[in-house]
């Protein structure tokens, strides 16, 4: 039995040894990929100096020598261009929650401070309010906290006849500075 077991190892280590020694390439050999690397290289030099028009190649048009064995996408010419494209390693939920940020702003967040009146104060009561009038005449009731201008600003306080709102600015040295800005109600012209 043994020498039936050897007899059978023998012949399967002859069938592997003779099936196994057939060299298949799989890709392209080392000199053959550098040559193909260098020649890319310069083509896409090429397309940025604007030498060459940038063209794809169609499948049937590749040959056996630069299509088969490339290195690029599927053996034709692509180039991306990112121009008009969303960037696809930035997130797009990020995207969509700064778009809703921006969409929940009031309507007084889009004037700026010198376009709105204050017309009237209640000031003699727990919580004080002033009307705030914008260029187009409508009418707004804020309070202290409520954000109002453009530059972020917020209502600190409302007085017997001054609103004052902080605003923050960007300097041009780039920091971030704040400034108070005072609101006196609108004096009417006699009458």
């Amino acid at each position: 039995m043994s020498g039936l077991k050897w007899g059978i190892a023998a012949l399967v280590v002859l069938a592997l040894m003779a099936g196994g020694c057939r060299k298949e390439t799989v890709g392209p050999s080392v000199g053959e990929y550098q040559k193909q690397r260098a020649a890319m290289i310069e083509k896409n030099r090429a397309r940025a100096e604007g030498r060459e028009p940038v063209q794809v190649a169609k499948a049937e048009e590749a040959s056996d020598e630069e299509g088969a064995h490339s290195f690029s996408s599927g053996g034709y010419g692509f180039v991306y261009d990112p121009i008009g494209k969303r960037d696809p390693f930035r997130s797009f939920i990020l995207d969509r929650l700064k778009e809703i940020d921006t969409a929940a702003k009031g309507p007084l967040e889009q004037f700026d401070l010198s376009q709105l009146a204050v017309n009237g104060i209640v000031w003699e009561t727990e919580h004080q309010r002033a009307l705030v009038m914008d260029p187009s005449g409508r009418g707004y009731i804020i309070e202290e906290g409520d954000a109002i201008g453009k530059n972020d600003g917020r209502v600190i306080a409302i007085d017997d006849n001054v609103v004052v709102v902080r605003e923050a600015y960007v300097d041009f040295h780039g920091d971030k500075t704040t400034k108070e800005i005072e609101m006196h109600v609108r004096q009417s012209q006699g009458g």
